[in-house]
């Protein structure tokens, strides 16, 4: 489940202008220009854009097939929820969130075996989003009900946050696993981390399994919570979790509630679940390795991270290619590095050939004819709901990208997987259209027209297309839909790319076969037939098949050397010492070594099995997921974004940050994410005074346009004269209406491994005063001069290298900002302001360390009796408060880096899993001119210096997946010799 948070609008109540400006964040939508439209059943409300109704019909169908097995076990019939199909983007996800209520489906079939099995792709997130929802719907009752009767989404949502996220992945991955014949629990990659982990002893504590590491390979809360949710399922009954949850809801205020909970269901708390879960999972992972005869394999060398204890850092290569008879390219990636290409040999050293942009999926990687192609994500600058999946080639004797688009070789394309021919002259690619039609298409390797688009009546999802060595036919796994009396399946088919011809070699199954690649008169391929994932081949004169490969772990992603004597394959280790992830092997090619496959004993791990027939539904729903859909249809209407502007999402108190303000508000977003509003009351508890506000930000255009007034009380103190002694102190009650009014262009310019963000922005400020008898006033404060009437202009620049999860800062990149304001409508008050600030971010020593240079100007004109001085739009010396300047120049160099990765755990409140470390020097010169007694201007010129020390600690409290991020600073001040130490929160982690 995804969810979404907002600050609350009580952090705009400060009188400086800058607090009024972009106040809701930018989301992702389709093209405002997309026609939508919507069709309701008893359960649901579908909608989706032009072009897709027939297969927004079948989901409704599905979702309606569904809508009673998937809330059985948890007891609840949810109310009816908005679906949301998502054709315009190529990124293949689902997701469930509650601001507001609905659920996304993003319909691009993905690629990736170990997530769809022989699932069609929205039947899959029919099923388990679906269960998310129930899971959400599950928790109204009790004191939570109550708390939501009376506060809305957000207020569920808050007391929601006790159930571990580990609950709510695998309690959904356990539901498509029981309810469909290919759910992710009957997949072998899917807990292929977690089977070598506890094969090779690495016995994590549950603190560690919940919140992960940043030196070892930690399973998902994904795969963690199928086997907890699936074991309690097991031994408790199909029911067990909702009765826990039961408990829960009904009071879940307090620390470990949710544990205690279990504990009233079944006698042991989770972190007893966990052991008791690892035991049983340990003794049915004995089982399936017993009697397993291993073939051997010789590995490529590598060099991946190495931890200051010695122990190697979680690192994968994958995907291998051949470029020579001794050389593969390979894919590298880890909790240490980002994605990237590298070049192997069975001895010798790793060399790095290239950094790629947004992969789509690496496992589609291809090399031939000197060059090596793959696909990435582009984003469409302002619709971030729009997302291609483009060509990219690299020209393996140049290292260059290369294209017909400059380094892009397609352009706004939807291909899901590519391959290069072996002479490099051709490449096929599967595509996907926004209307869910699957295509071939053969597309010439240099100029990048199209050549070819195989068709495919039946529409089959192809997957993992690889070209014959005769560069004119190609292999590829075909997953064909339900039949009238047949379920949907995979084989594999040889299809002449010139003809279309096409010929099966072999029959349709549902196991989870993948990634073919053709030697000779044999196909070779994956299959989990053993119950292990491994490469298998078939004859394709005969159809017979057998197996290649016995690994411990699963084998991947057969490549044939030049020499046709080898292969490559990507194999597993769970070896701390020499290495955790998976590494290049290399074994002989030799027909008369293989197994038959039917000699293959099936030792699949069927850890759902007790949980099977327990579930009520599960023969009805794999009868309507083998069977075609329906041939019902459900009315359709248009669905237009203003008439549905308004939706209210969460209502109620709320306490702002700077625990000043208390908030009551109502807050609005609709389904389509155009339109974001909020209105309210803030009482000031310094000042006891309060403030109506509203705000409203429409996203549905090109430009984003904001809208925010407030109106309220003020008090000040403020002495009337500089006489001693100073007992003029006198105060005021005032009035005051506040407006911001404006537009912002924010785009998503990334292309390569660089991200890259710029935000535009202008804004309209209006602030007038009423009642205010004072016959002074502070410069930032409107006071006696009745109004004010300014511009505000903003640009914000970032680009930044992608980071690892070791990485404790960018360690390349450039980050710019600059506002101007000013007040060129006259009035009472004049300002006029212009400041700009940059970052550098350079690699430190280290791998992981990182050194950020930054400077700032500022210029602002003030003192004149009729000024109004800005609050500061750069940042100023830490140590020393802020003091305004006519000019102000500042600037400032800072080394972070990574002091220890630990897994410390303080009993069942604290766990900690990094220690960071900075030091700061900064410095800044202030210059004004000020008026003398002579009535002359005299020059001021003030020096800022300081230098310090941070110590953050990176750690999960109450076994919490979310990480904080909170340390210390230390910072003596050059100019006054004064030392001072100050708390620093740098991520609370939602």
């Amino acid at each position: 489940m995804t969810t979404r948070t907002r600050l609350t609008l009580a952090g705009c109540l400060l009188t400086t202008l800058s607090a009024l400006a972009q106040t809701f964040p930018v989301l992702q939508q389709t093209p405002g220009s997309l026609p939508w439209y919507q069709l309701k059943t008893p359960h649901f409300r579908v909608l989706y854009p032009e072009g897709f109704a027939q297969r927004a019909q079948q989901t409704a169908q599905r979702l309606e097939q569904v809508y009673e097995p998937v809330s059985a076990s948890l007891d609840r019939k949810p109310r009816p929820i908005s679906i949301l199909l998502q054709n315009q983007t190529t990124i293949n996800n689902g997701y469930v969130t509650l601001f507001p209520r609905k659920s996304e489906f993003f319909t691009a079939t993905p690629q990736a075996p170990s997530l769809t099995g022989t699932n069609e792709w929205l039947d899959l997130l029919a099923v388990h989003e679906y269960r998310h929802v129930v899971q959400n719907e599950k928790a109204l009752q009790g004191l939570t009900g109550l708390v939501h009767t009376l506060f809305g989404n957000y207020a569920q949502a808050g007391m929601m946050l006790g159930v571990p996220d580990w609950f709510a992945e695998g309690d959904a991955v356990g539901t498509e696993t029981l309810l469909t014949r290919s759910g992710r629990g009957r997949i072998p990659n899917f807990d292929l981390g977690m089977r070598a982990n506890r094969l090779s002893g690495q016995d994590f504590n549950y603190a560690k399994a919940v919140a992960g590491s940043y030196r070892d390979n930690v399973p998902d809360h994904y795969v963690l919570g199928y086997f907890l949710s699936t074991n309690l399922k097991n031994n408790y009954g199909i029911n067990a979790w909702s009765k826990v949850l039961n408990r829960y809801y009904a009071f879940p205020l307090y620390p470990f509630s949710f544990s205690n909970s279990l504990k009233s269901v079944t006698k042991y708390r989770v972190e007893e679940l966990y052991r008791r879960t690892m035991a049983d999972l340990d003794e049915t992972l004995r089982k399936q390795q017993e009697n397993l005869r291993l073939t051997p394999a010789r590995p490529f060398a590598t060099q991946p991270e190495k931890g200051l204890d010695g122990n190697v850092v979680y690192t994968n290569y994958q995907y291998p290619q051949y470029t020579s008879d001794s050389t593969v390219i390979a894919v590298k990636n880890g909790l240490g590095d980002i994605t990237q290409l590298v070049s192997l040999s069975p001895s010798g050293k790793e060399h790095k050939l290239f950094v790629p942009g947004l992969f789509n999926d690496p496992e589609y990687f291809s090399v031939g004819g000197n060059k090596a192609c793959w696909v990435e994500y582009r984003y469409q600058p302002r619709w971030n709901m729009k997302v291609w999946s483009e060509i990219r080639v690299l020209d393996l004797k140049t290292g260059k990208l290369f294209g017909p688009f400059g380094q892009r070789f397609s352009d706004k394309s939807r291909y899901t997987a590519v391959s290069l021919s072996p002479d490099g002259t051709k490449i096929v690619a599967v595509e996907n259209t926004p209307e869910g039609i699957n295509k071939l298409v053969v597309i010439e390797a240099e100029a990048g027209g199209v050549v070819t688009v195989i068709e495919n009546p039946a529409n089959d999802i192809y997957l993992h297309p690889r070209w014959k060595a005769d560069n004119k036919s190609i292999v590829v796994v075909a997953q064909q839909h339900r039949g009238k009396s047949a379920p949907a399946g995979k084989t594999i088919q040889v299809i002449n790319a010139e003809s279309g011809a096409r010929t099966d070699v072999l029959p349709l199954t549902q196991e989870n076969i993948s990634h073919p690649q053709p030697w000779g008169d044999y196909v070779l391929y994956n299959s989990p037939q053993s119950g292990i994932d491994n490469i298998y081949a078939v004859d394709t004169r005969n159809g017979q098949t057998f197996q290649v490969t016995s690994r411990p772990f699963g084998a991947y992603q057969a490549a044939i050397s030049p020499d046709q004597k080898r292969m490559a394959f990507q194999d597993f280790t769970a070896d701390r010492r020499k290495g955790t992830g998976f590494r290049i092997a290399e074994m002989g090619l030799n027909p008369a070594e293989w197994v038959p496959a039917s000699q293959v004993k099936d030792q699949h791990i069927r850890y759902f099995g007790p949980s099977l027939n327990k579930e009520t539904g599960t023969q009805a729903t794999l009868s309507a997921l083998d069977n075609p859909y329906p041939k019902d249809t459900f009315p359709v209407r248009r669905y237009r974004r203003l008439p549905h502007a308004l939706n209210l999402i969460g209502f109620g108190p709320a306490a702002a940050s700077d625990g000043q303000n208390f908030t009551a508000s109502l807050e609005s977003q609709d389904l389509l994410a155009t339109t974001q509003a909020s209105v309210g009351y803030s009482f000031n508890q310094s000042e006891k005074t309060g403030t109506v506000f509203g705000a409203v930000s429409y996203q549905g255009l090109f430009p984003v346009f904001d809208l925010t007034f407030q109106s309220g009380n003020r008090t000040t103190s403020i002495y009337i004269d500089r006489r001693t002694p100073l007992d003029s102190l006198r105060s005021d009650s005032w009035q005051y209406n506040q407006l911001s009014a404006g537009v912002r262009l924010p785009f998503v310019l990334t292309q390569s491994k660089f991200r890259q963000n710029l935000t535009l922005s202008a804004y309209y400020n209006l602030f007038t005063v009423k009642g205010y008898t004072l016959p002074g006033r502070y410069y930032s404060e409107v006071g006696n001069a009745g109004g004010l009437y300014a511009m505000t202009y903003g640009l914000s620049y970032s680009l930044l290298l992608k980071q690892s999860k070791r990485d404790v800062a960018p360690r390349l990149g450039i980050t710019l900002s600059g506002i101007m304001r000013h007040t060129p409508f006259g009035g009472s008050l004049s300002g006029q302001q212009f400041g700009v600030q940059g970052n550098l971010f350079l690699p430190g020593i280290g791998k992981h360390h990182s050194i950020r240079l930054r400077g700032g100007f500022q210029q602002q004109n003030q003192l004149e009796a009729n000024t109004y001085r800005f609050s500061s739009t750069i940042f100023f010396p830490r140590g020393h408060a802020y003091t305004s300047h006519d000019q102000l120049l500042v600037g400032s160099a800072e080394y972070r880096l990574p002091l220890a990765s630990p897994h410390w755990t303080i009993g069942r409140l604290l766990y900690i899993q990094r220690v960071v470390a900075a030091g700061f020097i900064d410095a800044g010169s202030g210059k004004s001119m000020y008026p003398t007694a002579s009535g002359q201007r005299q020059a001021f010129q003030e020096q800022f210096q300081s230098v310090g020390a941070d110590l953050l600690f990176t750690f999960n409290v109450l076994r919490f997946r979310q990480p904080f991020s909170v340390g210390a600073r230390a910072i003596y001040n050059v100019n006054t010799g004064l030392m001072t130490y100050e708390p620093l929160v740098l991520d609370i982690g939602f």
